[in-house]
C-alpha cells in the first residue's frame, strides 16, 4: 500500500465503525479518544431505519437518569476542535448491514457541509504479527481502484471503511484508509497499543500533534500483560519468536530496497547533471 505526499488539511472527516472492521475496538477507540479529549459537539446522526439488521446489531436497553429506555443502533457525527486552525468531523457507529452506498453518501454530506478537506477511514484487523514489535499500520491513499497491484496488497472481503474511502475518492475528496494489525493470539480485550498506533499515524497524516492522554501508559500495560502471557506458554513463545524473525526479515528487505532505490536515484541524478554539464560546454 502506498502513502502519497499530501498538504496539511485544516478540517478532516475521521470515520470508524464497530464490528468486523474494529478488532479489539482499536479504531472506534481512536474516535472516542478524540471526542473525549477535545472540545466536541454532536452535529448529526445517520438514523437506523433501513441500515441495520437488529438481530445482528441489537438495540440496547439502558438506564439513564433513573429511567430505562431503548437505544437503537445509529451513527453519530461530532465536530471536534483540535486547535484554532484544525478541526475534525468524527463519525462513529456500528457497521451498517444494508444499503452501504446510500449510507456512504449520507456520511459525505457531513463532510461537504463542514467543508472537510479530506476523508480518513480507520480500521483494525487481526494478523500474524508479534506484540514485541511496533504494530503495523497500512495506509492507502487515493482510493482502491488502482491499476498497479503489489504482491502484498490485500484482496478479499471488505468492510464499510473501504467502501466509504472509495466513494469519497470518487466524489473528489483526498482520502486515506488506515488499518492497524493486531496479534491474532491476543484477541479479546481492548488493545491500547493499536489505538495509539492509529492515533499517531493519523497525527502524521494530518500534520497535527494529537493529544495522546493516557494511551502510552495503557499501551505499555497491554504490552507487559502480553509478554507475561507469552512467558507462561512455551508453544506460544516459540510462535512469537517465529513471527519476530519473519517481521525483522521483511523490514530488513524493505530497508535494502529503499537503499538500493536511493542509490539508483542518486546515480541517475549525477548522470543527468554530467550530461547537462557536457552539453553546456
Amino acid at each position: 500500500m502506498s502513502e502519497e505526499h499530501m498538504t496539511k488539511p485544516s478540517c478532516v472527516m475521521v470515520s470508524a465503525f464497530a464490528g468486523w472492521n474494529d478488532a479489539c475496538q482499536a479504531a472506534t477507540n481512536v474516535a472516542r479518544h478524540l471526542i473525549d479529549t477535545y472540545e466536541s459537539q454532536e452535529v448529526g446522526k445517520i438514523c437506523c431505519a433501513g441500515f441495520y439488521d437488529y438481530q445482528t446489531s441489537r438495540p440496547m436497553l439502558c438506564a439513564m437518569n433513573g429511567r430505562r429506555s431503548i437505544v437503537w443502533p445509529e451513527t453519530t457525527v461530532y465536530q471536534v476542535k483540535v486547535d484554532e486552525s484544525h478541526s475534525l468531523i468524527v463519525e462513529i457507529g456500528p457497521e451498517p448491514n444494508y444499503r452501504w452506498l446510500e449510507f456512504c453518501h449520507r456520511s459525505l454530506h457531513f463532510a461537504e457541509d463542514c467543508d472537510a478537506d479530506m476523508v480518513i477511514s480507520l480500521g483494525s484487523m487481526f494478523a500474524d504479527c508479534p506484540h514485541t514489535r511496533p504494530l503495523p499500520v497500512d495506509v492507502t491513499t487515493g482510493g482502491y481502484n488502482t491499476v498497479d497491484v503489489g504482491e502484498d496488497d490485500y484482496t478479499g472481503p471488505i468492510g464499510i471503511p473501504t467502501v466509504l474511502d472509495q466513494v469519497a475518492h470518487d466524489h473528489g475528496f483526498p482520502t486515506a484508509s488506515m488499518w492497524v494489525s493486531i496479534p491474532q493470539y491476543l484477541s479479546g480485550d481492548d488493545c491500547a497499543q493499536a489505538t495509539l498506533a492509529l492515533l499517531r499515524k493519523l497525527s502524521d497524516t494530518i500534520g497535527v500533534d494529537l493529544e495522546e492522554g493516557d494511551l502510552p501508559k495503557k499501551a505499555a500495560q497491554w504490552k507487559a500483560q502480553a509478554s507475561l502471557l507469552v512467558r507462561c506458554n512455551d508453544e506460544l513463545g516459540d510462535y512469537v519468536r517465529h513471527l519476530e524473525v519473519e517481521m525483522d526479515t521483511r523490514e530488513q528487505e524493505k530497508l535494502s530496497d529503499r537503499m538500493s532505490e536511493t542509490t539508483g536515484n542518486d546515480i541517475a541524478q549525477e548522470a543527468e547533471a554530467f550530461l547537462r554539464d557536457i552539453s553546456g560546454q
